[in-house]
């Protein structure tokens, strides 16, 4: 009778594991999320929760035009507390077009596009 010899295959090599990065999403001090979120401005009221959102992590884009069709000088003053709120966090805060602002919590920046001087000529593809 023949015996049958099993022959083992040596097991592959293991390759070292490449940690994988946290999504950039996350903050590793609190091991929150931050979210883009989306909401009106419709009322003053509204500015202590868009306040708490920034605080929170999260980037807010304000639909300012809800609080426009009541009053412009609220529009104003709303901006205006939200621009001196975002400096004193080291937040970053800008317009997107006329109905909207983004406001953002610290260590996110919002890129701004520089605009040519007045003399300077337009660059071309060429």
């Amino acid at each position: 009778m023949e015996e049958k010899t099993q022959t083992s295959t040596p097991a592959p090599e293991s390759t070292p594991q490449t940690p994988q990065a946290e999504p950039p999403t996350e903050d590793k001090e609190t091991n929150t999320k931050t979210y883009l979120k989306a909401m009106p401005l419709r009322d003053l009221t509204d500015l202590e929760a868009i306040k708490t959102e920034v605080t929170n992590g999260n980037i807010l884009i304000l639909k300012i035009t809800p609080l426009a069709a009541k009053s412009i000088e609220d529009v104003k003053h709303a901006v205006n507390e939200l621009y001196t709120f975002a400096e004193s966090i080291h937040g970053d805060i800008a317009r997107l077009g006329e109905e909207r602002v983004v406001i953002c919590p610290p260590k996110i920046r919002i890129w701004r596009e520089k605009t040519p001087a007045q003399n300077e000529p337009l660059p071309t593809a060429a």
